[in-house]
Protein backbone atom coordinates (compact mmCIF):
# COMPACT_ATOMS: atom_id res chain seq x y z
CA UNK A 1 0.00 0.00 0.00
CA UNK A 2 2.44 2.39 -0.97
CA UNK A 3 1.43 5.84 -0.38
CA UNK A 4 -1.55 5.39 1.30
CA UNK A 5 -2.06 4.57 5.10
CA UNK A 6 -5.83 3.70 7.13
CA UNK A 7 -6.57 3.52 10.78
CA UNK A 8 -9.73 2.86 12.33
CA UNK A 9 -10.71 3.78 15.77
CA UNK A 10 -11.73 0.28 16.80
CA UNK A 11 -8.55 -0.95 17.21
CA UNK A 12 -6.67 2.53 18.44
CA UNK A 13 -2.85 2.77 18.95
CA UNK A 14 -3.37 4.01 22.26
CA UNK A 15 -6.54 4.76 24.72
CA UNK A 16 -6.30 7.24 27.77
CA UNK A 17 -8.82 7.79 30.53
CA UNK A 18 -8.73 10.16 32.57
CA UNK A 19 -12.29 10.45 34.91
CA UNK A 20 -14.86 10.87 32.34
CA UNK A 21 -12.96 10.98 29.35
CA UNK A 22 -11.67 7.49 26.57
CA UNK A 23 -9.36 9.25 24.46
CA UNK A 24 -8.54 7.08 21.62
CA UNK A 25 -5.66 7.62 19.39
CA UNK A 26 -4.31 6.40 16.04
CA UNK A 27 -0.86 7.23 14.74
CA UNK A 28 -1.45 7.95 10.80
CA UNK A 29 2.14 8.71 9.01
CA UNK A 30 4.03 11.54 11.57
CA UNK A 31 0.76 12.59 13.28
CA UNK A 32 -1.62 11.61 15.78
CA UNK A 33 -5.80 11.61 15.06
CA UNK A 34 -7.56 11.71 18.10
CA UNK A 35 -11.13 10.41 19.16
CA UNK A 36 -12.17 12.06 22.01
CA UNK A 37 -15.40 10.91 24.51
CA UNK A 38 -16.34 13.03 27.26
CA UNK A 39 -19.32 11.79 29.46
CA UNK A 40 -21.87 13.63 30.53
CA UNK A 41 -20.84 15.81 33.69
CA UNK A 42 -17.27 16.20 32.66
CA UNK A 43 -15.48 19.39 33.02
CA UNK A 44 -11.85 19.90 31.96
CA UNK A 45 -10.88 21.79 35.48
CA UNK A 46 -12.36 18.58 37.64
CA UNK A 47 -10.95 15.87 34.90
CA UNK A 48 -7.98 16.49 32.98
CA UNK A 49 -6.66 19.20 35.45
CA UNK A 50 -5.32 17.08 37.86
CA UNK A 51 -3.17 15.09 35.31
CA UNK A 52 -1.65 17.55 33.63
CA UNK A 53 -1.33 20.13 36.34
CA UNK A 54 -1.82 23.28 34.42
CA UNK A 55 -4.50 26.06 35.95
CA UNK A 56 -6.17 25.68 32.15
CA UNK A 57 -6.11 23.68 29.24
CA UNK A 58 -2.77 24.47 27.28
CA UNK A 59 -3.67 22.57 24.05
CA UNK A 60 -4.45 24.12 20.98
CA UNK A 61 -7.47 21.87 19.27
CA UNK A 62 -8.53 21.75 16.05
CA UNK A 63 -11.47 19.35 15.18
CA UNK A 64 -14.48 18.43 14.65
CA UNK A 65 -17.91 16.96 16.68
CA UNK A 66 -18.92 13.98 15.85
CA UNK A 67 -22.42 14.30 18.53
CA UNK A 68 -22.85 16.69 21.60
CA UNK A 69 -22.21 19.88 22.78
CA UNK A 70 -19.02 21.05 24.75
CA UNK A 71 -18.88 25.04 26.33
CA UNK A 72 -16.01 26.48 25.52
CA UNK A 73 -14.50 29.64 28.10
CA UNK A 74 -11.43 31.00 27.38
CA UNK A 75 -9.18 32.84 29.40
CA UNK A 76 -9.56 36.00 27.59
CA UNK A 77 -13.50 35.62 28.71
CA UNK A 78 -14.98 34.46 25.22
CA UNK A 79 -17.13 31.39 25.22
CA UNK A 80 -18.44 29.67 22.60
CA UNK A 81 -20.61 26.71 22.21
CA UNK A 82 -19.81 23.24 19.89
CA UNK A 83 -22.07 20.80 18.67
CA UNK A 84 -22.56 18.16 16.22
CA UNK A 85 -21.25 18.91 12.55
CA UNK A 86 -19.36 22.10 14.02
CA UNK A 87 -15.50 22.36 13.05
CA UNK A 88 -13.76 24.00 15.35
CA UNK A 89 -9.69 25.82 16.43
CA UNK A 90 -9.30 26.28 20.01
CA UNK A 91 -6.64 28.56 21.38
CA UNK A 92 -4.82 27.44 24.88
CA UNK A 93 -5.67 28.73 28.08
CA UNK A 94 -8.95 27.78 28.37
CA UNK A 95 -11.96 25.47 30.30
CA UNK A 96 -14.83 23.57 28.72
CA UNK A 97 -17.66 21.25 30.04
CA UNK A 98 -20.20 18.82 28.75
CA UNK A 99 -23.30 20.45 27.85
CA UNK A 100 -26.63 18.06 28.87
CA UNK A 101 -26.95 14.73 28.90
CA UNK A 102 -25.49 13.31 26.05
CA UNK A 103 -21.78 12.27 25.71
CA UNK A 104 -19.45 15.05 23.65
CA UNK A 105 -17.64 13.11 21.11
CA UNK A 106 -14.88 15.37 18.97
CA UNK A 107 -12.41 13.82 16.57
CA UNK A 108 -9.11 15.87 17.32
CA UNK A 109 -6.64 16.76 14.37
CA UNK A 110 -4.27 18.72 16.81
CA UNK A 111 -3.65 17.60 20.34
CA UNK A 112 -4.13 13.75 19.98
CA UNK A 113 -0.97 12.95 20.94
CA UNK A 114 -0.48 15.53 24.07
CA UNK A 115 -4.41 15.51 25.73
CA UNK A 116 -4.78 14.39 28.97
CA UNK A 117 -1.38 13.12 29.49
CA UNK A 118 0.88 13.98 32.42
Amino acid sequence: MAGIEAKNFGKPDEVRTPAKTTVEVVHVGPTEVGRFTFEPGWKWSECIKPVVNTDSCQNEHLGYVESGQLRIVHNDGTQVDVSSGDAYLIAPGHDAWVVGNEPFVGIEFKSAGTYARS
